[in-house]
């Protein structure tokens, strides 16, 4: 009887994620198909707006990264960097992107107050401060763009109602094979994750490669000095905006991160890294994330089945609702080149993604940039 039981509970849990996979292709469906809000903005229409770009060290192709910023369809526009000190390495492109785009506004800040223990949010808080603009677009460093993400991310402001704007994003690497693992499990996985999450409630969270607000908004929480010792300071702004009425917008224009050459280890650890940051901020969100773990549970399915036709239906489904999933979203919806080159990688990348999964449940403390934080009530705390 107790294996009849066992047998019960896996396939309950291997239909559960296959459904959860027929969901993310009606999510991605919904989104991709809908009319708006994607549309441009005019250039009577499009609001002056402040690029914030919190910076610490180089990245992969650093400037061609900052260079896509430079070559936007918009009218009027700045770009505010801002280092820790002199020394940074990232000093010396910053200052030849200047020189490059002469008719760009372009500033260059050193030096953040030290609100909290988020270097990144510091200097936001310094950018918001010195913005010309109300409307700011921050973006992360390794971030590469399309010449019309700019109109993208402004058209849902003309609505009063829009608080914030986000985004999805796909990934460019070397070829490496860490590096390939991350990209295809942000154009599939964790881009289907989002999708679910769009589908059944209003957006209350940002994703941190892009994030779109006003000095407005900012200002009836405190702006980013109340966030500077969040751990999860993406999810942290789009809470504190979808909390004071405010919608906040995912839009359908993906960016481009550019994955530095990886090893397996730092793959890992920045995977853990992710979620841990789920874990810490939506408990209940990071347990749900056994549903995303098809491979493992339709393995598990089919290894107590009484049959091989049993099994080989499990294992079948499986791989047929992930590369639907994955083309749907990754390669048709977010236009990622990637996918159709990787689509033999799934089950690897899902193979890893369960294990990093497992191993998030045990760590009690975060590794970020040298330094070792605890988090105690979604805020990093110093070991």
């Amino acid at each position: 009887m107790w294996w009849l039981a066992i047998r019960v509970i896996a396939y309950a849990l291997a239909l559960g994620s296959f459904a959860y996979f027929g969901v993310a292709l009606y999510a991605a469906w919904r989104f991709f198909e809908r009319g708006a809000p994607v549309g441009a903005v005019s250039d009577n229409s499009a609001p002056p707006l402040s690029v914030l770009k919190p910076i610490y060290g180089l990245d992969r192709e650093t400037y061609e990264n900052y260079a896509s910023f430079c070559t936007q369809d918009y009218s009027d526009y700045e770009i505010l960097f801002c280092v820790s000190d002199e020394s940074d390495p990232a000093v010396g492109v910053i200052r030849r992107i200047i020189q490059d785009f002469p008719k760009r506004s372009i500033r260059l800040l050193v030096g953040s107050e030290p609100l909290g223990v988020s270097d990144k949010v510091n200097k936001l808080a310094r950018m918001a401060r010195e913005a010309k603009h109300d409307l700011l677009v921050v973006t992360d460093s390794d971030v590469r763009v399309e010449p019309g993400f700019l109109r993208a991310v402004a058209a849902p402001f003309n609505n009063p109602e829009i608080g914030g704007v986000t985004c999805l994003y796909r990934g460019l690497t070397d070829g490496s094979l860490a590096a390939n693992l991350e990209a295809t499990g942000n154009s599939t996985d964790f881009a289907a994750g989002v999708l679910v999450a769009w589908l059944f409630a209003p957006v209350n969270f940002m994703l941190g490669a892009v994030m779109a607000t006003t000095k407005e908004c900012l200002g009836e929480f405190g702006g980013f000095h109340a966030l500077a010792d969040y751990f999860c300071d993406d999810y942290e702004l789009g809470n504190r905006i979808a909390g004071r009425a405010h919608r906040v917008e995912l839009i359908s224009f993906p960016v481009s991160i550019v994955y530095p050459h990886q090893t397996i280890g730092e793959a890992v650890r920045h995977q853990l890294r992710w979620n841990l940051s789920i874990r810490f901020s939506r408990p209940l969100g990071h347990l749900g994330l056994i549903f995303t773990q098809a491979l493992p549970l339709a393995v598990l399915a089919a290894a107590l089945s009484p049959t091989f036709a049993i099994a080989a239906a499990f294992i079948l489904t499986y791989l047929v609702l992930r590369g639907m999933t994955a083309l749907a979203i990754g390669s048709d919806g977010m236009r990622d080149k990637l996918i159709l080159r990787n689509l033999w990688l799934l089950p690897v990348r899902d193979a890893f993604a369960f294990v990093v999964w497992g191993a998030s449940f045990f760590p009690q403390t975060i590794v970020w940039r040298g330094k070792r934080f605890r988090v105690r009530d979604k805020r990093l705390v110093p070991a």
